[in-house]
C-alpha cells in the first residue's frame, strides 16, 4: 500500500470539522437531523499574500495567525448552525434595554473583555505562577538550586496544560469536539494511505496523528523548557516578560522540528512526536459514522487536483 503525506490540516468545530488545503478551506457541519452542509471559510492567508512570511524559520508564527483567524471563524459559523431555528429568549428589564441600545456593539465589547482576561489569565498561570513557585521552593530549600528552575517551570506548565485538557474533556460538548477530532485525523490517514475516503475505510485508520495541532502544543512547552535555560531572570515579572518575547521564537522552531519530524522517519524523530501522540490520548476520541461522514465531506472539498499538498 502506498503512502504519501499532505499538508492538508483540519480542526474540529462544534458539530463540524474544518480542513485546510492549499487552495481551500471547507468546514462541514453536521445537523441534529444527520444532514450535512458545508461553507467555504474565505479568510485571506498572510503567507499566501506575502510570500516572505512563507519562508522557513518565519512561516511559523504566521501559519499560526492564519490557522487562528480561520478557525475563529469557522467555530462562529458553527456557534451560528447550533442555534439557528432556536427561538429567541424573552428579554425584559435591563436586559432588553441593553440588546434593543446596545446590541451588537455590548457583544463585541464583552468578548473583547473575556478575550484580554483569558490571555490575562493564561499569562499568570502557566508564565508567571511556575516562576513565583520556583522563588518559594528555592527559598524554603535555602539550597542553590538555580540549575533546575526551567524543568521545575516546564513540569509545572505541562501538568496545568494536561490537567486543563484533562477537566475540559469530561464536558459533553467538549467530548463530542474530540470525536471531531478523531474523525479529522482518521480520515487524513485514509486518504495518507492511498485509500478511497469512505466511512468503512477512515474506521480503520488510527486516530493519533503526528502533525496534530496537540502534539504542537506539546512540543511547544518542552521547547520552552530549553529556552528557559537560557533566561537568567529569577523576577517573576521580568522573567514572563523574557518569555512572552520568546514565544515567536519557539513557535518557528517547533513549527519547522514538526515538519522535519513528517519529511523524515527515524528514531530521533519517533522520539520528538511521542509525547504528542500521549497527549492525543486525551483530546482525540473515536467518532461516530456521521463524524467521519463530515471529515471526507470537508476532506474531498480541499484536496487539490494536481498534487500540490503533498510532501516530498
Amino acid at each position: 500500500m502506498s503512502k504519501k503525506i499532505t499538508t492538508i490540516g483540519g480542526q474540529a468545530l462544534m458539530e463540524g470539522i474544518m480542513m485546510v488545503g492549499p487552495k481551500r478551506t471547507v468546514a462541514a457541519f453536521c445537523d441534529e437531523n444527520g444532514n450535512i452542509s458545508t461553507e467555504e471559510i474565505t479568510v485571506p492567508r498572510l503567507t499566501k499574500q506575502y510570500p516572505i512570511l512563507g519562508k522557513p524559520f518565519i512561516r511559523g508564527i504566521f501559519a499560526l495567525i492564519d490557522s487562528f483567524r480561520m478557525g475563529y471563524k469557522a467555530l462562529s459559523l458553527s456557534a451560528d448552525k447550533i442555534t439557528q431555528g432556536d427561538e429567541e429568549e424573552e428579554l425584559s428589564g435591563v436586559d432588553k434595554w441593553l440588546n434593543d441600545h446596545l446590541g451588537e456593539k455590548l457583544t463585541g465589547a464583552l468578548m473583547a473583555v473575556a478575550s484580554v482576561l483569558g490571555v490575562a489569565l493564561a499569562v499568570v498561570l502557566f508564565f508567571m505562577l511556575p516562576t513565583v513557585l520556583f522563588n518559594l521552593l528555592q527559598g524554603a530549600v535555602q539550597s542553590n538550586i538555580a540549575g533546575w528552575r526551567s524543568i521545575f517551570e516546564g513540569v509545572i506548565r505541562i501538568a496545568l496544560f494536561v490537567g486543563y485538557v484533562a477537566a475540559i474533556g469530561m464536558v459533553p460538548d467538549i467530548k463530542r469536539t474530540f470525536q471531531y477530532h478523531g474523525a479529522e485525523h482518521k480520515t487524513i490517514f485514509c486518504y495518507e494511505n492511498d485509500l478511497p475516503l469512505t466511512v468503512e475505510n477512515v474506521r480503520k485508520q488510527g486516530r493519533f496523528h503526528p502533525r496534530c495541532g496537540t502534539s504542537f502544543l506539546l512540543l511547544m512547552l518542552l521547547l520552552g523548557i530549553v529556552v528557559g535555560f537560557f533566561i537568567p531572570f529569577s523576577n517573576p515579572f521580568l522573567r514572563t516578560f523574557t518569555k512572552l518575547l520568546c514565544i515567536p521564537v519557539i513557535m518557528n522552531l517547533g513549527y519547522e522540528m514538526q515538519k522535519a519530524c513528517a519529511r523524515h522517519d527515524n528514531w530521533f524523530t519517533r522520539a520528538l512526536v511521542a509525547p504528542g501522540l500521549w497527549m492525543q490520548r486525551l483530546t482525540v476520541k473515536e467518532p461516530d459514522d456521521k463524524m467521519m461522514e463530515a471529515a471526507i465531506t470537508a476532506m474531498e472539498a480541499v484536496i487539490p487536483e494536481n498534487g500540490e499538498d503533498l510532501i516530498r
